[in-house]
């Protein structure tokens, strides 16, 4: 990846950002190739670790030219069927928006309060001499509950999402929902939740459902700064436009928090509950912070 960035604090206000990035990039992950081109600009007053706001939002517009295939693995298919899936170039045009109400009482480790956050973004897409108009959207929530003073914290999350006014195909593989992994559904691959094409690889779909739920159990371990996390996570993705949980996908498992000076560090171990034959029998992720 390669590009510039203009960024300029305070800009029409405090705490707010004006952002310009303009940058190529070469994207191959389990779920699709992309070789993109952007030019995205920002305007927004944002949470940081200094400075936790009850209410932040953000503006932007975003083109975008994108030469896409959905992802194929080799190691499935014959010689005769290796083969990638054809590319196909995308050009779009975005205006995100995002407003999120935060109540909790700390950024990365919150006890208390609830989250509540928008993301709308109308695109317009053209490809192979079609246009398309649709709107990506997605609704996402939390809540915390310390159970006494020092006692355990229930934790909940749920999202929603579905991209309305395109047929699957003409919204590129990019800008499509996947679900899976560290921060969505622990126990599957990353993006490795939701409908498939012949050759099992995930295609992405319209419409998004996440839930999860753990209980962050502190212990006396190095003077109480050790949690002992059991959790739950469900999701599924589908190609509608609205979720029909038609297939929903289940992991659960147990996780460890160190609750250092500068956040939770995070050890998850989780296992798929209903796994496709493809699916590993257990996944491991570590990161900063809490899962949601």
């Amino acid at each position: 990846m390669a590009g510039i960035t203009f960024r300029k604090s305070n800009f029409g206000g405090r705490d707010r950002i004006l952002t310009i990035d303009a940058f190529a990039s070469s994207l191959d992950n389990t779920a699709f190739a992309a070789d993109t081109a952007s030019l995205i600009a920002t305007y927004e007053k944002l949470s940081t670790l200094l400075f936790q706001k009850p209410f932040s939002w953000s503006m932007g517009l975003e083109l975008v030219a994108s030469d896409e295939r959905l992802a194929y693995d080799i190691d499935n298919s014959s010689l005769d069927d290796a083969t990638p899936p054809p590319r196909q170039t995308y050009f779009v045009a975005a205006l995100p928006l995002y407003g999120q109400i935060d109540t909790t009482d700390d950024l990365l480790n919150p006890t208390e309060g609830f989250r509540v956050s928008l993301r709308t973004s109308p695109e317009v897409s053209r490809t192979e001499g079609m246009q398309s108009f649709y709107l990506r959207n997605q609704a996402d929530a939390s809540y915390y509950k310390q159970i006494g003073e020092n006692g355990p914290i229930l934790a909940g999350r749920v999202a929603v999402g579905s991209i309305t006014g395109a047929a699957l195909d003409d919204v590129a593989p990019s800008r499509r929902f996947f679900a899976g992994g560290g921060g969505s559904v622990r126990g599957f691959g990353y993006r490795a939740i939701g409908p498939r094409n012949d050759d099992n690889d995930p295609i992405g779909g319209r419409s998004l459902v996440e839930l999860s739920a753990e209980v962050r159990i502190p212990t006396p371990l190095f003077d109480g700064a050790v949690q002992v996390v059991p959790f739950v996570d469900a999701g599924s993705v589908g190609v509608e436009q609205y979720p029909d949980f038609e297939d929903i996908r289940v992991g659960a498992g147990v996780g460890v928090r160190y609750l250092s000076g500068f956040g939770p560090l995070r050890l998850d171990v989780a296992f798929p509950i209903n796994p496709r034959s493809t699916d590993s029998f257990v996944a491991v992720y570590v990161s900063l912070g809490q899962a949601f």
